[in-house]
């Protein structure tokens, strides 16, 4: 076709070929009949790639598209890498999937391919959160696993997250050398498809209670449980795997009324109640959100698909139900972790706490405020559980989470948990209505004390090759002429995390940034304001977030300072999002 490269071209004729199905040759060739070029060209300009969530994408025919082939070849050069990795021992690998369309159906074929290369595969036998999988990987003492799942992603995506025997996901070097396994792959005739029945073990609902009482062992303040056990708790899964464990957590922890969001409790792929299934959305959140205003709740939760992330609405100050975001909610439970840790007297030298570099630098600053290290990461929750790989027998973690509402508690898992969020975000609820605080209150204290500071992301959706191509020329273009000044404020920093520099503007000075590459720049002002630029490794998405802070004095100031930084914000962010 005449708008296809040659390279494009030939992934399409090697997909009409007799290696594949004839439902999948028929679906080519109907979009070649059709002329749909741009769907032709966007389903096979590329091979899937591995982002900071492994793979995802939509679901359908082409070698960019989510599918049997694609995430056979994935495993079959993930077995390949295992099996190099770990010759002459017998390799186990976890299985699990999300509420997802084909989720199952993907899992289920995921587990045969394994099988089939006689790797011993421990497959859940229903739906279950992806915190679980990283808990199984752990608990089977596994060399790897997967989740099928495109956590909040809309409704016609699909994903393959992949763990190592750490439970983390792939980093370095593993993610790159199981890529290039992949891209070995020539032929799906490669791959072996055919299951083994006698190499797949199933998970069953009994796994629930390991899960939970390894984590309520966590539990820092029963007894503020016990006191506060009929705290009013609103919850929705949002048609995902949260239902199958969350509320069950809750009750282990010992709480007592737990409302479920009924429109949204049963798994759906379709999602049916909402747009786009991600708790950071007020729309995702507004049956919940609804709920807790007619029963008067303490706290209400939601949710992503596979569970790993949540979304909180408490009273403000006005007594109206708001949305926290992931920065708040963060910053919350690190207060609470610290200070609860403190009063007991439990604080050790060796704790730590973790972030990532788009998230609050509110985190660090309570960290030290208790004389408790912390770490930057680059964005993605894998490089966190990376940190706790590499710290683990030298440093204690305790807390750690990224502002896109992913959270951890201890270390018994190496990826974000909702479920152990709702929990620990239950308890601390329950802790601080003890003491008569709502968690909002708690927040504007901790505004007076470490500074009050408001954050927003931008996120521009930018489809297909044509995006693609879009979204690179713009981070090349911000690179290329960096703004002097943003929101009327002076740069006095730019931190470029592709090219591993940061320059200070004033004096010309730089220095070299200790992590890994990524496509990342950051702008920080004379003002200490933080700008950054990212493009999403899981969306076809740009990202712009940005972050500002002033002293708060007194809380009845609260309202006016926010009033201000909220129009700092928007003139920074209408300065570089163009």
């Amino acid at each position: 076709m005449s708008n296809l490269d040659q390279a494009t071209q030939s992934r399409v004729n090697q997909w009409l070929s007799t290696e594949y199905d004839k439902d999948t040759v028929a679906k080519v060739q109907q979009l070649i009949d059709n002329k749909e070029e741009t769907e032709l060209l966007d389903s096979f300009y590329k091979e899937l790639e591995f982002g900071t969530g492994g793979l995802r994408g939509i679901m359908g025919v082409g070698s960019n598209r989510i599918n049997k082939y694609t995430l056979g070849k994935a495993t079959q050069g993930l077995a390949n890498y295992l099996k190099n990795q770990f010759p002459n021992q017998q390799i186990k690998v976890a299985v699990s999937y999300d509420s997802r369309n084909n989720s199952q159906s993907l899992g289920h074929l995921v587990a045969d391919v394994f099988s089939a290369n006689d790797i011993h595969v421990f497959l859940f036998e229903n739906l279950r959160p992806t915190p679980m999988l990283s808990f199984a990987v752990r608990h089977f003492n596994c060399q790897s696993g997967v989740m099928l799942t495109a956590s909040h992603n809309p409704k016609e995506y699909n994903g393959y997250k992949a763990y190592w025997n750490d439970g983390g996901q792939l980093v370095a070097p593993h993610d790159t050398n199981v890529i290039a396994e992949v891209n070995a792959i020539q032929s799906v005739n490669e791959v072996k498809f055919n299951r083994v029945d006698s190499n797949i073990t199933i998970v069953g609902e009994e796994f629930d209670e390991i899960y939970i009482q390894a984590n309520k062992r966590l539990s820092i303040n029963p007894a503020a449980v016990e006191a506060q056990k009929d705290l009013k708790i609103v919850f929705s899964p949002i048609h995902g795997t949260g239902i199958t464990v969350v509320p069950k957590m809750l009750e282990a922890w010992g709480f007592t009324n737990v409302i479920v969001v009924d429109e949204q409790a049963k798994p759906d792929g379709n999602f049916p109640t909402v747009v786009y299934p991600n708790p950071e959305e007020e729309d995702a959140m507004a049956m919940a959100k609804k709920r807790g205003q007619e029963l008067g709740a303490d706290v209400i939760m939601a949710t992503d698909p596979d569970a790993d992330r949540v979304g909180v609405a408490v009273r403000n100050l006005k007594g109206d139900y708001e949305l926290i975001n992931g920065n708040q909610i963060g910053s919350l439970l690190t207060y609470y972790v610290l200070s609860s840790k403190k009063d007991k007297g439990e604080l050790k030298d060796n704790d730590y706490i973790v972030k990532t570099i788009v998230t609050s630098n509110l985190i660090s600053d309570i960290g030290t405020g208790f004389g408790v290290k912390y770490y930057d990461t680059l964005t993605g929750f894998k490089y966190i559980g990376e940190v706790i790989t590499r710290e683990l027998g030298k440093e204690n973690y305790l807390v750690g989470g990224e502002e896109s509402y992913g959270f951890l508690i201890g270390d018994l898992v190496r990826d974000k948990d909702a479920v152990n969020s709702c929990a620990f975000i239950a308890e601390m609820t329950a802790y601080f209505k003890s003491q008569g605080k709502s968690l909002y209150e708690v927040l504007v204290e901790l505004y007076g004390k470490y500074g009050f500071y408001k954050e927003k992301l931008i996120s521009l959706t930018k489809k297909g090759k044509a995006g693609a191509d879009e979204i690179k020329q713009m981070m090349i273009d911000l690179r290329a002429n960096s703004p002097k000044s943003l929101g009327g404020v002076a740069v006095k920093e730019i931190r470029d995390y592709e090219n591993l520099v940061a320059t200070n503007v004033i004096s010309g000075e730089t220095s070299v940034i200790d992590l890994p590459k990524s496509d990342v720049l950051q702008f920080i002002t004379v003002d200490g304001d933080v700008i950054s630029a990212r493009p999403s490794g899981t969306e076809p998405k740009i990202k712009f977030y940005c972050s500002v802070k002033e002293s708060l004095l007194d809380a009845s100031q609260y309202e006016t300072i926010s009033s201000k930084l909220e129009e700092k914000v928007e003139n920074i962010m209408a300065d570089i999002v163009k």
